[in-house]
This record gives C-alpha cells, structure tokens and sequence, in this order.
C-alpha cells in the first residue's frame, strides 16, 4: 500500500477520516484505529510507544497507520487530533480570560514551580552536576521549539567555565557530537522525548562513549530511557495540547535550578569566569 499525502487532511476531523479510510488500512493499523475511535481522550495523552502498547502493536504500525491515513506522521495526528478534542478546552481559557483572573494564572505558575522543586531529585541533581562538572566538553543539543534553551544553557555552561558547543543546526550538532572524546558529556534537552534529531544524537553520542544528561517531561519516552542522568521535568504527564508542546516553563525551571545548584557547589565567584561580564560591561549604561 502506497502512502497517500492528503494536503487538506489537517481540515478534517480525525476521527471522521478514520471512519472514510478505515477500510483501507491494514488489519494491525485497524488496532490502532479501533483504540483511537473509542478513546479519542486518552489517545491525545499518548505518544507513539503508550499508543502502540495500548493497541498491542508496534511503534512502526502507529506511524504507517497515520501515513496511510493522509498524515505526515503520528505529530500531525496527535495536534489534529487535540484541535478536534480541545473546542471545548479553548471555551474555559476565553472564559477565564473574559474574567480578567491574572492572579489565578500566576498562583497556578507558582504551584507548577513548587510541584517541581518537590519532585526533583537532589542527588540525581548532584550526579548531573558531577557529570557536567568533569566532562571535557558539554554538546548541548535542542531542536526546533528547545533550539533557544540549547543556546541559553551552552551560554550559562560556559559562563560557570563548562567548555559547551552547542548550534541550533541539528547538522551541525551532529557532526561536533561526532568528533566528541569518550570523556565528553552530552546534554539533551527535548519536552516531547521524541524530536528525531535529538534521539540520533544521543545515539551517536553513546557509540562515542559519552555519557547523557536528558532534560524532558516525558519519562516513557526514548529521550529519557537512554539518559544516563535523566531530569524529568513534569510531576504528572500534562493533557496533551497543540499549546503545551511549546510551552517551556517547566523545563526552564529545572534548567535554572542545575544551574543555580551547579553555581552554589563550585563557588563560581572567581575571576576567570566573571571576566565576560566585565569585557561587556562597556555595552552597558
């Protein structure tokens, strides 16, 4: 069976294009369609290895089943698919924004801050830190959406004098990861724990001998089973939205809490590593 590309499949409703193709797909890929049709909600929760298990398939079958449908892959269905599902979510945030509730916004940010610091690990934030600390370099890697954290977290490694590399490039990370030393530290950052470029990296970085440090929100998730030092950034897996896989609050907080540990434990009040600031001091008033 040919792949079939739909250019207006994102126009239609998920649930109704599986009905119009469900003949045309193969028996396994039915599984999967017949768990999507009965449990649109939880569906939307799951990336493609919790779908492939609750329909007693595998990984491949969920995407060939999604490309068979019309869609690019399993991303495009699962934010469809949430577009079709969160109608009704989207009428709560315009009556919560109707009400003017700012302060109901910011208390659930703090909660989110403190649910966080409860849930960390402090000697699995240790174990990072040493990892970061002794490494001879850290290849910092974040694609599409985490590109910018990728760069902030190189820029604030190096300022606490961490050797970093880090491009917003996925090629270019690729090819420095590949000339890494055994000795060198790998940290990948990816909400979803499914962004392909990270997971190759990690790959190669793991026949290179490196250790991982992964930062994601998602613990069944590749990005997070290769890890060895993981720094999980949800309490609870989220309800999946097409707003939430661009949100970074969560992994923000984690990164400026390794970084606020990492500064506290080696004194970073030297004047090596605040001669930057000192050198840029003239672009400022």
């Amino acid at each position: 069976m040919k792949d079939k590309m739909d250019e207006n499949i994102i126009s239609k409703e998920v649930l109704a294009v599986i009905r119009s193709k469900y003949g045309q797909i193969f028996a396994a890929e039915q599984r999967v369609a017949d768990f999507v049709l009965a449990y649109p909600g939880e569906t939307v929760n799951c990336n493609v290895s919790q779908l492939a298990k609750a329909s007693g398939v595998s990984d491949a079958t969920v995407v060939r089943m999604c490309r068979h449908l019309g869609y690019t892959g399993y991303y495009q269905f699962r934010i469809t698919l949430s577009r079709d599902l969160g109608k009704e979510e989207q009428a709560k945030e315009l009556l919560l924004q109707d009400q003017g509730n700012l302060s109901r916004i910011f208390n659930e940010y703090v909660k989110t801050v403190v649910d966080i610091g409860k849930s960390l690990d402090e000697a699995v934030l240790r174990k990072c830190i040493a990892l970061l600390k002794t490494a001879e370099t850290v290849y910092v890697l974040g694609i599409g959406n985490a590109s910018n954290l990728s760069q902030y977290m190189g820029f604030r490694l190096e300022r606490l004098g961490i050797r970093s590399v880090y491009d917003h490039v996925p090629e270019y990370m690729i090819n420095h990861i590949n000339l890494a030393k055994e000795d060198a530290v790998l940290l990948a950052i990816s909400k979803s724990g499914i962004s392909k470029p990270v997971i190759r990296g990690i790959e190669l970085a793991k026949d290179r001998g490196m250790k991982v440090v992964s930062i994601t929100a998602v613990l069944d998730s590749p990005v997070a089973e290769m890890a060895d030092c993981l720094l999980l950034t949800s309490v609870e897996e989220p309800p999946f939205s097409v707003k939430a896989s661009y949100t970074y609050l969560n992994e923000i907080v984690v990164m400026e809490a390794l970084l606020e540990y990492f500064e506290k434990l080696i004194n970073a009040n030297n004047k090596e590593r605040n001669r930057p600031e000192i050198v840029l001091a003239e672009y400022k008033i």
